[in-house]
């Protein structure tokens, strides 16, 4: 088996089988093709089959010095990953990654705004221009209602429940949820959708998507990323700022203001419960109030 054929047929393992994204996928992707092209340039003639935990370990090595710890584990993760499909398919019997371990890394607290900051950074917005509406609405909902920003710009029309208090979210895998949506992020969606996107000429296959581009197409992540750097340069704000940094500060603001874990778990989307518990290390002083509440010897 050649690397081009295991690559295509991991592919669709990833897409069919597992349910990813496109963007999980092409992660995946890319950290093979850092080991293919290890191969090539060392001249190493090794197939997925035949490679072997010590030409792993060399190439291991290499990316060590290029790259962080995180960024390391991720490719090693993800070439496990790779070799584990392999053997699911019956063309190994063992993985090469089987010893290689992972370098410890602490976790990572994801960055958070103030209340104030997100004020600030949505007053920022400049609406005389058509697309100022657009980009409140959008910047409303990431924090109204804890999106990702993949399923921010594939939301649909159709996914707008607000008479119930809802919209439908699509997210990882095409998993979908349904989330709250409060009355003042209701308010600018509508805003946007009734006076703004109403003149748009929409192109064909774009009629259901809710936030459109001027050339009445879906946004792009990356447009998405572009308009919020633009806006926290535009304030001064020193933290580094992302859409998910909207997501991260809903989250925590909940927690703050003593909402319950699982309930954020189901409105972020979280498999895990773990993965929501990470809010818990950035507002201690949520784990002081349960034990005054709670504890018996209060």
């Amino acid at each position: 088996m050649k690397w081009q054929q295991a690559l295509k047929d991991y592919q669709l393992y990833l897409k069919i089988e597992r349910g990813l994204s496109q963007n999980s996928i092409n992660s995946y992707v890319l950290d093979i093709k850092k080991l293919m092209n290890h191969l090539e340039a060392n001249n190493i003639a090794k197939s997925p089959i035949s490679i072997e935990s010590d030409t792993i370990q060399q190439f291991i090595y290499q990316i060590a010095q290029v790259v962080n710890a995180r960024s390391q584990s991720r490719i090693i993760s993800g070439l496990k990953s790779f070799f584990n499909y392999l053997i699911f398919e019956d063309y190994r019997t063992s993985n090469p990654l089987e010893l290689i371990e992972s370098p410890k890394i602490g976790r990572k607290l994801p960055d958070t705004l103030s209340e104030d900051e997100i004020d600030t950074l949505i007053k920022a917005i400049d609406l005389s221009k058509p697309e100022g509406e657009r980009n409140r609405a959008m910047l409303e909902t990431l924090y109204g209602c804890g999106l990702r920003v993949s399923e921010l710009i594939n939301l649909k029309i159709s996914d707008l429940f607000f008479e119930e208090g809802f919209i439908k979210v699509t997210g990882k895998g095409d998993k979908q949820r349904f989330v709250p949506i409060i009355d003042i992020t209701q308010k600018y969606i509508n805003l946007y959708r009734y006076e703004i996107r109403t003149h748009l000429n929409i192109q064909a296959g774009f009629e259901d998507t809710l936030f459109l581009n001027r050339r009445g197409k879906q946004l792009t992540r990356a447009m998405v990323f572009t308009i919020i750097k633009q806006l926290a340069e535009k304030t001064g704000l020193k933290k580094k700022v992302s859409p998910h940094t909207f997501r991260h500060s809903f989250a925590t603001h909940l927690l703050k203001n003593d909402a319950d874990l699982r309930s954020i778990q189901l409105m972020l989307g979280h498999e895990n419960i773990t993965a929501t518990e990470v809010y818990v290390h950035l507002d201690k002083s949520h784990l002081t109030k349960v034990v005054e509440k709670y504890h018996p010897r209060k």
